[in-house]
C-alpha cells in the first residue's frame, strides 16, 4: 500500500487544515518490558505448580497450537506532524496492510 509522504489534514492544535508529514510509529517488542512475568514456567515452577500427581488447574491440558487465530498482516499507526506547529498526532483507528511504502 503506497501513502503520500506529506498530505493536507486538519490540525487540532493550529485548528485548521495544514500540510502534514506523514511517518510510521517505531514497533516495540511484545514481551520485551515483562520478560519473567506471572505466567512464565520458571516462575510458576518456583511457585510449586506445574509440577507433581495429581490435577494441575490450568496446567492440566496441553497448550493450545501457537497459530490457532494468528492475523497475517499488522495495523498500521501512522503519526503525522504538522509543518506550522511541529506537534504530533497519532491515527485514529488502523487499518490492516501487509506491506506499507511511503512515496
Amino acid at each position: 500500500m503506497k501513502i503520500k509522504k506529506t498530505i493536507k489534514k486538519y490540525c487540532p492544535f493550529c485548528k485548521k487544515h495544514t500540510e502534514q508529514k506523514v511517518s510510521q510509529a517505531k514497533k516495540k517488542g511484545r514481551n520485551a518490558a515483562h520478560p519473567m512475568s506471572r505466567g512464565s514456567t520458571p516462575r510458576v515452577k518456583q511457585r510449586g505448580l506445574r509440577r507433581g500427581a495429581g490435577n494441575l488447574g490450568r496446567y492440566s491440558k496441553p497448550p493450545k497450537p501457537k497459530m490457532t487465530g494468528k492475523k497475517l498482516s499488522k495495523k498500521t499507526d501512522f503519526r503525522y506532524t504538522c509543518k506550522e506547529c511541529s506537534k504530533t498526532t497519532s491515527q485514529k483507528s488502523g487499518y490492516r496492510a501487509k506491506k506499507i511504502e511511503l512515496v
